[in-house]
């Protein structure tokens, strides 16, 4: 952060000061909404690239998901469906596969969507020239063939049990982007999909607006836009959502318990609660010298109360973690080797790794004191927040935790992709299938791929390429939990938390309903009512 003037410090001050009196006079009053048939979200960060093979960040993947469209799709159910593909049928030997295409898909430039698209999305992908974090779902295909134009016929080397969900990435028009190069702005900011929304507008750090497609193949959305505005801190986000800038969000825990229970919010806003399936995590650069001894990186865990950060970050609302897993997902394994908060044992262990605590309760060795800096992104309070308990707890074993907060796209660009970081504070959203290879395998670790923090296990390998070759959930079940334990044993991530997703939407919605995987499973049936007095009913 670069250095502010102590007249610009206390002018912000009085301004927040007077913006609060606002806020306060202005609780009674209903939000103002000027576009009542749009819905407008916020998003920490700024989009990259929309190409959905190129949207590798939480930010571009929202947003391209609107505009892009797949072969498959999980429903309401987090069961997988058609989506471009009208049906499917798999061989026997589970070698082949068989999609059979809708034939009323049109790309919103018009034209019509047909098998030459998926082909060339494949080819796509599998380009070592496209940065891409996925080709690996594809690296079991052995060819991809045109049948007809509405029939394409995927032929495996070996059986790969998420092969239908690896078909759900957006499909990309060939017609617009062969011969191109996909990794320019140009290309990633002005995308042509087949999905319910199309580009309008992307105005750098301030907004992306994507008008409904009115040739969408499902229906014509009845929420005419959505308008993603870029607001890097939720405090504001909050703000702007109690006075009609933005329409929906998801709370932090402490929005959700000590804002969002009044009267005047009750009115305009429904809330809801369910297990996100995702996780946080602390991640070591298992390239640094600190951190290549696995007993360090147990007494770490050791070192950390999850339980502290659940109840004051989280405010209740989650869960400890202890793997890749959610207690939601089959896969889950609830007997992996724990490592509760016990300070004491931590000491054990720094020490027998070569660390003692001198006079000054300062843990060192060979005369170095161990310190760190842990990363994480701008904007996102939990992340800071549990960063900084966790600063308080290590040191009572010694260790200096420095904290840097960095902009998202910088971060991930800068840091993450180059590995010019010690140790980072993140989550990952989470895939339905268990298949956990790109994050995890060893060969994923070139830049813009997951696997950033370097990670290798010749077994967790070997158990990584089995468990996409295996389809009875029985035996994938033992594959992976028996990762599960290794990387318990070996901690290169210390799993920390699973939040509740607490989402906020304004009351003028209506459709939104809460499923298994989540409210957004059916967002284009969604509608506000032509009559104001109907909003709040």
């Amino acid at each position: 952060m670069r250095p502010r003037s102590l007249f610009l410090k206390k002018s912000c001050e009085v301004f927040l000061f007077f913006f609060s009196c606002l806020i306060v006079i202005s609780c009674s009053r209903e939000p103002n909404i000027k576009n009542p048939n749009s819905l407008t979200i916020a998003s920490l960060a700024d989009a990259k690239r929309l190409l959905p093979m190129l949207a590798s960040d939480s930010a571009s993947a929202s947003i391209s998901g609107h505009i892009f469209r797949g072969l498959t799709k999980y429903n309401k159910n987090i069961v997988l469906e058609g989506d471009l593909a009208e049906s499917w049928s798999i061989s026997q030997d589970g070698l082949v596969i068989t999609f059979k295409l809708r034939k009323d898909v049109l790309w919103h430039d018009g034209k019509p969507f047909t098998a030459d698209d998926v082909i060339f999305t494949y080819n796509t992908v599998i380009n070592p020239k496209v940065p891409t974090p996925y080709s690996s779902n594809y690296g079991p295909v052995k060819e991809v063939k045109k049948v007809d134009d509405y029939t394409v016929r995927v032929y495996y080397n070996e059986p790969f049990a998420p092969s239908l969900e690896a078909w759900g990435m957006g499909i990309i028009p060939k017609h617009v982007y062969e011969g191109k190069v996909l990794t320019t702005p140009e290309i990633n900011r002005n995308p042509i999909g087949s999905g319910p929304y199309k580009i309008k507008e992307w105005v750098t750090g301030q907004k992306i607006v994507l008008d409904a497609f009115d040739k969408y193949y499902e229906k014509t959305p009845n929420i005419q836009k959505i308008i993603t505005r870029v607001i890097p801190d939720t405090a504001t986000m909050f703000l702007e959502l109690k006075f009609g800038g933005i329409d929906y969000m998801s709370l932090t825990p402490a929005q959700f318990k000590l804002q969002a229970h009044s009267s005047h919010f009750d009115s305009y806003f429904n809330k809801f609660r369910y297990p996100s399936f995702s996780y946080t995590y602390l991640g070591f650069n298992l390239l640094s010298p600190l951190f290549k001894d696995t007993k360090v990186r147990q007494a770490i865990s050791h070192a950390i109360n999850k339980k502290d950060i659940i109840t004051a970050v989280l405010l209740g609302y989650g869960t400890d973690c202890t793997g890749p897993f959610p207690p939601e997902s089959w896969a889950y394994n609830p007997n992996v080797r724990i490592f509760s908060y016990n300070p004491q044992k931590a000491i054990e262990l720094f020490k027998e790794a070569g660390w003692n605590i001198n006079s000054k309760g300062i843990l060192q060795k060979d005369g170095k004191p161990f310190e760190f800096t842990v990363i994480t992104n701008q904007g996102n309070e939990t992340r800071l927040k549990t960063a900084q308990i966790i600063k308080e707890q290590l040191k009572a074993v010694g260790i200096n935790m420095n904290i840097k907060v960095l902009e998202w796209q910088a971060m991930l660009h800068d840091f993450i992709d180059k590995k010019k970081f010690e140790v980072v504070i993140l989550g990952w959203s989470l895939s339905r299938d268990p298949d956990i290879y790109d994050i995890w395998h060893s060969s994923k670790t070139k830049e813009g791929e997951f696997n950033f923090v370097s990670y290798k296990n010749a077994e967790v390998d070997e158990l990584l390429i089995k468990g996409r070759q295996v389809f009875s959930i029985d035996e994938r079940k033992k594959i992976y939990d028996r990762i599960q334990e290794i990387l318990a044993e070996e901690q290169p991530y210390i799993f920390l938390y699973i939040p509740d997703a607490l989402p906020v939407i304004h009351k003028r919605f209506k459709g939104v309903t809460k499923a298994p995987i989540g409210i957004w499973h059916d967002y284009i049936h969604w509608y506000v009512p032509k009559n104001r007095l109907e909003w709040y009913n």
